[in-house]
């Protein structure tokens, strides 16, 4: 089995310490790449070509936030899903919106788990424990 990464996409960086803290509280020690804008981490995904070919063979796990400066969640969200070598990479939403229809979208584009941040920063912490217990027993596909 190969090691998952994880790729949190997140410009809060109380948040991003928040959600990297309790993942490893979970015992869940997958290396965390973190990014604070959609352009950043789309270069990483999609490499140097926008290929999507350097995401090949990884085995990755994208936390993503809708509300990003540059971009929305939902624009990377389609990106990672209609591309050939990340489609397959499970992505994990966190965000404060609550709204059914945003959710629902989200569904609709591949997301997998979708989470609101409770304001709430003990209610966050939990939700993000219980997420770093679902990453220490998720096998990741790896991606063609």
């Amino acid at each position: 089995m190969h090691p998952v990464c994880i790729v949190m996409i997140e410009d809060d960086e109380g948040h991003a310490r928040l959600i990297e803290r309790n993942i490893r509280r979970a015992g869940v020690n997958n290396d965390i790449v973190p990014f604070r804008t959609g352009t950043e981490a789309l270069a990483y995904l999609f490499g140097p070509d926008g290929s999507g070919e350097a995401s090949a063979r990884r085995h990755l796990l994208v936390l993503l936030d809708l509300n990003l400066p540059d971009m929305t969640g939902i624009d990377i969200l389609e990106k990672i899903k209609a591309n050939t070598h990340t489609k397959r990479s499970p992505v994990v939403v966190l965000t404060t919106t609550d709204d059914a229809r945003e959710i629902q979208r989200c569904y609709d584009l591949g997301a997998n788990v979708y989470i609101t941040k409770p304001v709430n920063y003990e209610g966050f912490a939990n939700a993000i424990r219980q997420l770093g217990l679902f990453f220490s027993v998720m096998q990741v596909p790896e991606n063609p």
